[in-house]
């Protein structure tokens, strides 16, 4: 009974937890997550390093102190002092025992290194491949949004009656456009063109004729040009068809 009661109670829990998730939103975070490591990975690797470096110093120390004494000994050797190249000695046992110490843990930090450097370049190659995948899952997911948002708009457009009045739109349009170019055609179809052009055709002849009087005008008056400019030429008021005084200039142009 206890059982049934608590897998109840995770199953509802679970549904609930369930729906509040968001997978791009959880993404996101991992990414943000996996960058956040890398700083503190390298701190870690930093530390490693540190402790190499201090290791090489003193086996450079201890190094420097055994040729130091093997010195000490080879001179009170010489000086026949044995007693103090004895002190030496000892002082010489334990300098090559720290440095062998030393040379371990050296090895060993550096093969600790080694492997940090390893670890992070496998983390990092790793991240970026997690990266990759969460950010090709995002834009799957846009994508799948933005379908599913045109799919909802496409019904719509039936549920909400959009295709209706779309179409029935159109419809008006063009109905108004077929009447009003029907209203022009009837418009052009009353007025009497065939007057019109007799019209235009008679105000063409009359000025015709009118210029042809100026030109026998004015070659049968040649005395009026007499003493006159030669680009001006006086025309009689009284002349038919005048109805004033008039001066016309003549500007003479030669044609090439």
């Amino acid at each position: 009974m206890w059982r049934r009661f608590v897998r109840a109670i995770k199953s509802l829990f679970g549904g609930v937890v369930g729906s509040m998730e968001d997978p791009k939103r959880i993404l996101e975070q991992n990414i943000r997550d996996l960058n956040d490591q890398v700083p503190r990975m390298n701190e870690n690797i930093a530390t490693v390093k540190a402790n190499v470096m201090l290791l090489q110093k003193e086996v450079r120390r201890y190094e420097a102190n055994v040729q130091d004494l093997s010195a000490r000994i080879q001179s009170a050797i010489r000086a026949e002092r044995d007693d103090i190249a004895e002190n030496y000695a000892l002082q010489l046992q334990r300098a090559r025992e720290n440095l062998e110490t030393t040379r371990q843990h050296l090895k060993q930090a550096q093969i600790a290194y080694d492997k940090a450097l390893q670890v992070k370049k496998t983390f990092m190659r790793e991240k970026d491949r997690k990266i990759r995948e969460a950010r090709d899952a995002m834009r799957e997911s846009e994508r799948s949004a933005w379908q599913a948002k045109v799919a909802d708009t496409l019904e719509q457009f039936e549920i909400g009656g959009v295709d209706a009045t779309h179409d029935e739109m159109i419809a008006r349009i063009k109905e108004d456009t077929a009447r009003n170019e029907a209203r022009m055609e009837l418009a052009l179809d009353s007025v009497d063109s065939k007057s019109l052009e007799l019209e235009y055709d008679a105000e063409k002849l009359k000025a015709a004729e009118i210029v042809n009087q100026f030109k026998k005008k004015m070659k049968g008056t040649p005395a009026l040009t007499e003493g006159k400019n030669p680009d001006e030429v006086v025309i009689d008021r009284n002349e038919p068809n005048i109805r004033s005084q008039s001066t016309v200039h003549v500007n003479k142009t030669n044609h090439v």
